[in-house]
C-alpha cells in the first residue's frame, strides 16, 4: 500500500518541481499575486508533477511517513493558495485607559503608550509582509502563510502583559481573524 496525497494546481497557477528525496524538493509558484519559493525535505517522500496535479506519495507504510505526506501536502496547498489568493489576518487593538497608538514604520511597527508606558514597543514585520493600520483594526497581509503568522504573533506577543492579572489588565493586540 502506498500512502498517496494529490494537489490540484489551479488556472493561472504555474508550480514547478525540482530535485529529489535526498537532495530535497523546492517547489517554486507563481500566479496572479506574485511568486513564492517552498524547500521541502524527508527522505522516503517523493513528490511528482503530472499536468495539472502534484502528487506527493511514500511506499513505506510507517505512521510517520503518512503524516509526512500530509504534511508536505498541506504545504504544497499553501503555497499555491498564497500566490492564487494571499493570505490575510485581522487583529485588534483593545484598550480600557491609556488609548494605544500604532503605526507602521520600515518593517516594524510601533506600539506607542501601551498601559502608558514611557517608551514605544516595536514589533518586527516577517518578509514580505504588508501591515495596514486603520484605528484599532490591524490588517497583515502577504502570500506566504508563515510569515503572516509569524507577523500577528510578534504583534500578539508585544503586547503581552506580565506580572499583571491578566483578568484585570486586557489591554493588547489580539488576532480576530485568521485565514
Amino acid at each position: 500500500m502506498v500512502e498517496e496525497r494529490v494537489v490540484e494546481i489551479p488556472e493561472g497557477v504555474e508550480v514547478s518541481v525540482e530535485g529529489d528525496d535526498i537532495t530535497g524538493y523546492i517547489l517554486k509558484a507563481k500566479g496572479p499575486k506574485g511568486e513564492n519559493t517552498r524547500k521541502l525535505k524527508f527522505r522516503g517522500i517523493l513528490i511528482e508533477k503530472q499536468d495539472s496535479k502534484i502528487r506527493v506519495y511514500s511506499s513505506e507504510r510507517k505512521t510517520r511517513m503518512k503524516a509526512m505526506v500530509g504534511t508536505f501536502a498541506s504545504h504544497i496547498r499553501n503555497l499555491i493558495k498564497g500566490v492564487s489568493e494571499g493570505f490575510e489576518y485581522k487583529l485588534r487593538v483593545v484598550y480600557a485607559h491609556f488609548p494605544v497608538k500604532v503605526r507602521v514604520e520600515g518593517d516594524e511597527v510601533i506600539i506607542e503608550n501601551f498601559l502608558g508606558e514611557k517608551y514605544p514597543r516595536r514589533s518586527k514585520i516577517v518578509g514580505r509582509t504588508q501591515v495596514r493600520v486603520e484605528g484599532n483594526e490591524i490588517t497583515v497581509s502577504g502570500i506566504d502563510k508563515e510569515e503572516c503568522g509569524q507577523t500577528a504573533a510578534n504583534l500578539e506577543q508585544t503586547t503581552r502583559i506580565k506580572n499583571l492579572d491578566q483578568r484585570i489588565f486586557q489591554d493588547g493586540i489580539y488576532i480576530v481573524e485568521k485565514p
